[in-house]
């Protein structure tokens, strides 16, 4: 039965009480300084003055299952591979090499491999839609037979590539002179007939005499040498499942399937069958004016292939499984802060809509982001979240000014590290933030070579403790004096990655990848 599964999945409530308390234990005992992140390389660093087209921002960044290949899609409809080589032997470039005093003792760096065109411009004429070519999503698929699979979707189209490495042969010694008459004949044609004309005259005759008389003037061509170059091949393509915007992509723990969702129906695939996929949720009225709220995201759980979680615009997240029902119209739990009327504003279903989740690595917690917070939910407590993290809490002044500007409409990811201890989200300025879920130092680093620089460390406010729950107190935090009195709206970073098994981050600014190492 439904109970039985969700007794069997999750754990009592005591438990959960007793894991927080230790949590908060080891916050108040230990508190961490963190990790020391240092630049790692850079693809694509701008230079000074340089305009960036609006086709080479990247717009996604996935790291596959143990971190030896890195993809990034952008606006133009590009997927960008890269490759974990041993640092000895990679070629150096100058671009992509940290300087002496700031070399990291990290093993391995990235490679670029090589870039395909997954998706072009369509434009839908029965609903006159221009679809753009812009990668919402990139994620891995298991690798087979020596080749690298991976998802990528724009807005309405899903694609499964195939990364191999395929050979190239060059050709020579063929009947033809070259320029300079020596070895060939420019009329290699015309001879090449007259001993076909001489061949059959001799075929009565003796055949094997006249061939061997004429076998040094013709030329049997042959590989002079091959090359092994990447190449990408379309496999799949699951089209018209989606009405709406594709926002998110998962892969399933049993590896075979996907989810895909758009902003009111998810739909699950198998990766073989591109003409059919199953709806699993869909949260569409029957009359559209009672449409209240939209999904926004959407993740599989990574062990357990029949649970999967979703966010809405209201700031709520929903557990669904699948082996309760075909459609998950009742979900198995819904994880939702209650807001006080008296902080509600105009602003408030704005920046309380959830831009992003993600599971941790062991399938415990999950991370959400709106446009304010950070906040880390135990799937074992939904009245609210274990941890809060305020990340744009000196704005909450200037969300006139950032309405008008359409920033507030801004739509982040967050990750976290293989050990579920750090989590890390985009911010403004091109910079992005590291907190600590057991203690209080968290940082602010800038995409750059220079992560920290001094105009861009502030000191954080203390986590007060409220109800077992990790929150930033405002009244600890001076505005005048933040960074982000000095950060720009308009140069964001709004996607990154964290690596599964290392302390490294992959972080997206504009058209610049940059990597950064923890040691």
């Amino acid at each position: 039965s439904p109970k039985h599964c969700r007794n069997f999945w999750w754990t009592c409530a005591p438990q959960a009480a007793a894991r927080r308390r230790a949590m908060a234990r080891r916050a108040r005992e230990s508190p961490s300084i963190g990790p020391s992140w240092q630049f790692l390389q850079c693809f694509g660093e701008r230079a000074p003055g340089e305009e960036v087209q609006e086709a080479d921002i990247i717009s996604a960044v996935e790291f596959d299952k143990d971190g030896t290949h890195l993809a990034t899609g952008d606006h133009g409809g590009r997927v960008v591979l890269f490759d974990a080589v041993e640092r000895e032997q990679m070629e150096v470039e100058p671009d992509e090499r940290p300087s002496a005093s700031n070399r990291v003792a990290s093993d391995f760096e990235y490679r670029y491999t090589t870039e395909f065109q997954s998706h072009e411009p369509e434009f839908d004429y029965l609903k006159s839609l221009e679809i753009e070519e812009k990668i919402n999503k990139v994620r891995w698929c298991p690798a087979s037979n020596g080749a690298q699979f991976l998802l990528s979707t724009n807005d309405k189209t899903i694609k499964l590539w195939k990364v191999y490495e395929k050979r190239v042969d060059q050709m020579g010694d063929f009947n033809v002179r070259g320029k300079n008459g020596e070895n060939e004949s420019s009329n290699g044609a015309l001879e090449i007939a007259q001993a076909e004309k001489v061949l059959r005259e001799a075929y009565k005759r003796n055949g094997q005499r006249v061939v061997s008389r004429l076998s040094p003037g013709l030329k049997i061509p042959k590989v002079v040498s091959s090359i092994v170059v990447p190449a990408a091949r379309c496999r799949r393509l699951y089209a018209n499942g989606h009405a709406y915007h594709i926002n998110s992509l998962s892969l399933n723990s049993d590896c075979e399937t996907f989810m895909s969702a758009d902003d009111l129906r998810i739909n699950l695939w198998h990766l073989d069958r591109a003409n059919q996929s199953f709806n699993i949720v869909d949260i569409k009225p029957d009359n559209m004016e009672d449409l209240t709220e939209v999904i926004t995201s959407s993740d599989f759980h990574p062990t357990h292939c029949n649970i999967f979680a979703y966010s809405s615009s209201k700031g709520c997240l929903r557990l669904g499984d699948m082996r309760d029902s075909a459609l998950c119209d009742r979900n198995a739990k819904v994880f939702e802060e209650q807001e006080l009327e008296c902080t509600k504003s105009f602003f408030s279903e704005i920046i309380t809509s959830i831009s992003y989740i993600s599971f941790s690595a062991d399938g415990r917690y999950i991370l959400s982001r709106d446009y304010m917070t950070v906040k880390v939910w135990d799937v074992n407590m939904e009245s609210s979240p274990v941890a809060t993290f305020q990340v744009h809490e000196p704005l909450q002044g200037k969300l006139c000014d950032l309405y008008e500007s359409d920033a507030i409409f801004d739509k982040f990811d967050c990750t976290s590290s293989s050990s579920g201890q750090h989590v890390a989200t985009g911010t403004y300025g091109h910079c992005f933030r590291v907190f600590d879920l057991s203690g209080d130092k968290h940082q602010l680093l800038e995409a750059s070579k220079l992560p920290f620089r001094p105009t861009a460390a502030a000191e954080e406010p203390s986590p007060s403790l409220t109800r077992g729950i990790f929150s930033r107190s405002s009244s600890g935090v001076d505005v005048s004096s933040s960074p982000y009195e000095q950060m720009d709206t308009t140069q964001k970073l709004l996607h990154l990655a964290w690596h599964p098994q290392q302390q490294i981050i992959a972080a997206a600014a504009s058209n610049s990848l940059y990597l950064y190492f923890a040691p």
